[in-house]
């Protein structure tokens, strides 16, 4: 197995990650009951000398349930037939997550209401009250 890039200064060391196949489910035949095509990539996130501990942390939150107790990254595939592909389309959708793992999220920049949203946002409300303040029971005298 080969190293893994994910772009241009960053690509994951073959020893951090450990495939398994096993025989899948859906279309093949017979062939599905005798070749085991089905691939589980396992990455080791956790002790990954290349990844950064704030790229470990976005990478663990986009993972989600595919993340483990012991910090690795289980994916699964059997999309395909055939062993090969399916082992290609693990890789890349694991190199895809630590991707979006890379690009650090914007910081938010709280901002102050303006004065005149302020005013309409208070107009509209007063507005509202009056409305519901209209609202009642129908007196005797009507």
């Amino acid at each position: 197995m080969s190293d893994l890039v994910i772009n241009d200064q960053l690509s994951v060391q073959s020893w951090e990650l450990t495939e398994q196949f096993m025989r899948a489910s859906g279309p093949g035949g017979q062939n599905v009951n005798k070749v085991a095509t089905a691939v589980e990539l396992r990455f080791e996130a956790e002790r990954s000398p290349s990844l950064a501990p704030q790229v470990k942390a976005r990478l663990k939150r986009l993972a989600g349930r595919r993340w483990t107790r012991d910090g690795a990254i289980v994916i699964q595939c059997d999309e395909t037939r055939s062993q090969s592909r399916n082992r290609e389309i693990a890789r890349t959708r694991l190199a895809e997550l630590i991707r979006k793992a890379l690009v650090a999220p914007k910081k938010r920049v709280r901002t102050k209401p303006t004065w005149g949203s302020q005013q309409r946002r208070i107009k509209a409300k007063k507005e509202r009250g009056e409305i519901k303040a209209r609202r009642g029971r129908v007196g005797e005298d009507d």
